[in-house]
This record gives structure tokens, sequence and C-alpha cells, in this order.
């Protein structure tokens, strides 16, 4: 009873969110402030400055390596949108002809993941949901769409695992790579819904679904494991996508007709990856982003080794490139400032609550819950918590900020396994939460009724998604115990 107490900051962004459709940023506000006002009344641990203090310096570094990608991220967004880069790929794309099942493939498992993987945000949406529309029939194609983007959870260059891992006290790229390992059931699904909505029923290219899964994840973890959260997504999309064009081209024998190019307007993306990539390696042979770092009373972010550093470089090409060639009504910074606000605020006052609630001792509560629960239903609770948070944020990191602190707490033993099913579950829970379906149902210009169609398909992912999150951990610690 106590710590369902101790969860009442939780249970009102909840209630705010689901019950009352209160926007994100007024929910992360009433939680904040909550916290605020129980940790004063003495609901927790006794409050002194030294803990408030803590609480502000851990949820200021969170909030500044946060803001350091969401912000040129956002730019870049800006300027590929205005160059009509997505329009492109998807054009470029349509024009591949490749068989019905490859298309899919090629975009559940290649594009959307490569392109949200690369920006987040629902990026990849602004290219996916056209191409989708002019290949398959309108319902099937918005399902479609709304799965591929459920399927990638490392948005934002592995944002959400970075964070999450500095929460939870482990290393990124072990969170990221066994987060790999309890999202591979959710792949492999989603992608075979996929494949059911567009009528395909060819046993061959269901094989081809099942090879292309077990490279995704196979690139995924690696990449995870070796080379970073950062980078991992992209890989795996890429490679992907690059094998399934291969196999496609093969079978139609179209290289003849020299018909593939990557689109020359995409040069962005490409650089950003060149960009990550060259940064990678000069931190492994330099270990220069030792040189800055910034500390908190528990957690610290090196700037230096930030996927933002590489959008700014880009960013700075960008506006080079784009100087006299287009007159937008609306600047970049402006444009930027009225994209930014809502989402950096909302994660803000979701720091900020996480953080106190762990020095005010609230999640202690929790965390006693949790270790008196057998493995299977700590699992099952954690994957459930990790949906919750990551749907009424709509964020992964929002999401990872709510319950990655509580993680933190457990023995070392089982901390990195359910790390990773928070991450995870949040991860696909935002992505198929209601502001991932309004901005489909925005690009598609549906109808009343499609809308309401699409929430309950999305809603039924989430719970797909979570009992495969579980399953998945299960599994991995059965085999790895």
């Amino acid at each position: 009873m106590l710590a369902l107490f101790h969860l009442s900051p939780v249970l009102l962004v909840t209630a705010m969110l689901v019950v009352l459709r209160r926007p994100p940023v007024h929910a992360a506000i009433a939680g904040t402030l909550l916290v605020v006002v129980l940790w004063l009344a003495g609901a927790a641990d006794a409050w002194h400055p030294g803990s408030m203090l803590a609480a502000a310096q851990d949820t200021a570094v969170l909030f500044a390596s946060t803001a350091f990608v969401i912000v040129p991220g956002l730019a870049f967004v800006i300027y590929i949108e205005r160059l009509g880069i997505n329009l492109a790929v998807s054009q470029w794309v349509n024009s591949l002809g490749l068989r019905r099942g490859d298309q899919v493939v090629f975009i559940v498992l290649g594009l959307a993941p490569l392109l949200e993987a690369m920006t987040g945000f629902g990026v990849s949406l602004i290219a996916t949901v056209p191409l989708l529309l002019s290949l398959f029939e309108r319902r099937a194609a918005l399902r479609i769409a709304l799965a591929g983007m459920a399927i990638m959870p490392w948005g934002t260059l592995g944002l959400a695992s970075v964070i999450g891992a500095s929460l939870a006290h482990l290393d990124a790229s072990a969170l990221a790579a066994t987060s790999a390992l309890t999202s591979a059931p959710v792949f492999l699904a989603l992608g075979a819904l996929s494949l059911f909505l567009a009528g395909v029923r060819e046993w061959r290219e269901w094989r081809t679904l099942g090879a292309c899964w077990l490279l995704f994840v196979g690139v995924l973890y690696s990449a995870s494991r070796w080379l970073g959260p950062e980078v991992a997504g992209v890989a795996a999309g890429l490679v992907t996508a690059s094998a399934v064009l291969s196999v496609g081209l093969w079978r139609l024998r179209l290289s003849e007709r020299g018909a593939v190019h990557w689109p020359r307007q995409a040069w962005p993306y490409l650089v950003l990856i060149v960009c990550i990539v060259a940064l990678k390696l000069l931190w492994t042979f330099t270990a220069w982003q030792d040189l800055w770092v910034v500390q908190g009373a528990q957690v610290s972010w090196k700037p230096l080794a930030s996927p933002g550093l590489a959008l700014l470089l880009l960013l700075a090409g960008l506006a080079f490139y784009t100087r006299g060639r287009t007159a937008p009504e609306v600047s970049v910074p402006a444009a930027l400032a009225a994209r930014a606000k809502r989402p950096l605020l909302t994660i803000l006052f979701f720091l900020a609550m996480s953080q106190m609630m762990v020095k005010a001792g609230f999640l202690a509560g929790l965390m006693q819950l949790l270790a008196g629960l057998s493995p299977s239903a700590a699992t099952s609770l954690v994957a459930l918590l990790g949906a919750l948070s990551g749907y009424m944020t709509g964020s992964n990191v929002g999401g990872n900020a709510i319950f990655m602190p509580a993680i933190a707490m457990l023995p070392e033993s089982s901390r990195l396994l359910l790390a990773a099913v928070q991450n995870s579950s949040a991860g696909h829970a935002a992505l198929g939460s209601l502001s991932i379906v309004m901005l489909i149902l925005g690009l598609a210009k549906t109808q009343a009724r499609e809308e309401s169609e699409l929430v309950r398909f999305g809603f039924a992912l989430v719970c797909l998604n979570t009992a495969l999150v579980a399953f998945g951990a299960v599994l991995l610690g059965g085999w790895t115990g």
C-alpha cells in the first residue's frame, strides 16, 4: 500500500493523460509538483537542501544531454522537410520494382528503422506513409506504417538507451545490445503482421522475412555491442535494406538497366552516417571525449561523445548549402523554437519528477516489490510499467526517466535484463502511442472513422509488443541463467 502511495505522482500522470486527455507537458508539470508537495509534507524521506540540490544537478545534466541531441535533431528534420528529401526517397523506392513481399520487408525492417534511428520524432513516416499509400490498399498501408514505426525503439541516434543506461548505472552498449535481444520477438511479429496486412501469402517471401529478421537482429546486437547505440539502429536498417534490395535486383535483373541509384537529394542522410562513424573512430583512437565531462551528483555526461556533435556539424553544412536557395516564410530558428518547446519542457519535468522521486526515496517501495517477485513476474511487471510509461509520455526517453531509476536500485545480477525490458517496452509503446498515430493521420488526411480504427489498432500493437518483450526477456533470462 505504501508503494502505491509513493507511486501516486505516476498514477496522477497516467490519469491526466489517459482519462483527462491532457497534454503530456501538463501531466509532467502536475506530477513534478505533486512530488514536491509530498516530499515537503514528509511522505517520504526527510527533505533537506542537499537532496534537492542533488536532484536539480542530475536533472540538469540529463536534460542537457537530451537537449543536445533533440534540438539539432529537430533542426535537421526541418531542413530535410524543406529540401524535399523524404519525398525523393519515397519516389526512389517506388521506382525499384520490387515484389510485394520484398517491398514490405524493405520498408518495415529497412527504410523505416534506418530513417527513424537516424532522426527520431516520427520523421520516417514522412517518407513511408506516402510510399505505402502508393503501394498498398489504404487501410493496410496505414497499419503497416504504424507497425513499421513501432519496430524501431532506437530513434534519435540511440538517445533513450544512452539516457536509460545513465539512469540505471549501466554501460550503454550493454543495455542496447540486451535490448536488441528482448525486442527480437517484436521485430519478427510486426514484420509478419505487415506481410499479412499486405496480402502476401507466398512461402518464399515469408522465408525472406525470416532471413532479414535474423540479419536485422544480428546487426543490431553486434553494432550495439561494439559500435554503440548511436549507430546500431542505422546500421541494422541500412544493412537489411541493402540485403533486400540486392536480392530483389538479382531476382528481377534490374541492375543492367542502371535504374537504382540512391537519390542525390538524400545526401544529408549519408553525410550524417559518415560523421557519426568518423567521430566514433576518433573517440576510439584518441579518447578525446574524456576531455570534457559534465558531472552531476550521480550521473555524468560527455558532450564530446554525444551524437549531437555530428548533427551540429551537418547542420553547419546544411545552413551553408541552403543559403540563398530557399526563402521560407518562417526562419529555421523560429520553426525550431516552435517544435522544440513542448517536447523539451515535457522531458525536463519528467526528468525532474523522476530524480526527486529517487532522491526522496519514493521508488524504494517499488524496488522492494520487484526484488520480492520471481524473475518471470518481475519481468512481466517491468514490461507493463515500461509500456505504460512509454505510451503515456509518447517518448522512450520520457518513459525511461520515470521507471529506470527504480531499476538502478535492484541487484546487479538482474539489473541489466530488467533495464533492457524497460527500454524495449517503453520504446515500442512510445512508437505506437497517440502522438505517432496522430502524425500518421495527419500525413494521410484521414476521416473520423479511420482515426478511431487506427487508434485502436495502435493500442492493440502496444499490448502485443509488451507481451512479446516480456516473453523475449523470459527466454533470454532462462538461456543466460
